[in-house]
């Protein structure tokens, strides 16, 4: 809001007095002289890492994402955290328990690096979903807190 307050100064010769706040432009003129106050924008704040996922429906019966369901409602988590893990999963894997990164040596549904990481959950672990599976939340709960966090820092960094 501009305010204009006429004040007095040198020799009683009258003066006027601007004060902006804010970011707008103006031109204050006075016989032949005029000033030109140009807006400064403000940078944009960077969007912050989107956390939710689009809703994840029902999964079907006995698929990997089934499992998973079965295990992020036990720890219970609720489904926002069941679509994150959808969504990271998707992203990560395809949901393919033989999925490999060639570049970087990621294995399975969670993309475990090494794979043999996941022995310390079953001795299965390059071949059943429920093994890695485990193995993923489990990391997931370590590092990110829920998938949800997880999700948002692949989001942000395109990992997690």
């Amino acid at each position: 809001m501009a305010v204009v307050a006429p004040t007095t100064s040198y020799r009683d010769v009258a003066v006027q007095q601007l004060s902006v706040n804010g970011d707008y432009a103006a031109s204050i003129g006075r016989d032949t002289y005029t000033i030109t106050i140009p807006v400064v924008e403000k940078p944009k704040p960077a969007p912050k890492p989107k956390r939710s996922a689009p809703a994840a429906g029902t999964p079907d019966p006995g698929t990997a994402q089934a499992i998973a369901y079965d295990m992020v409602m036990a720890r219970g988590w609720g489904q926002d955290e069941y679509s994150c893990l959808v969504a990271l999963w998707s992203k990560e894997s395809g949901w393919n328990v033989y999925a490999h990164n060639s570049s970087s040596g990621a294995y399975g549904i969670p993309q475990a690096l090494p794979g043999e990481k996941m022995a310390s959950v079953g001795g299965d672990w390059a071949t059943n979903p429920a093994t890695q599976i485990t193995w993923g939340l489990g990391y997931i709960a370590g590092r990110y807190g829920t998938p949800c966090g997880a999700w948002g820092h692949s989001g942000a960094k395109g990992w997690y």
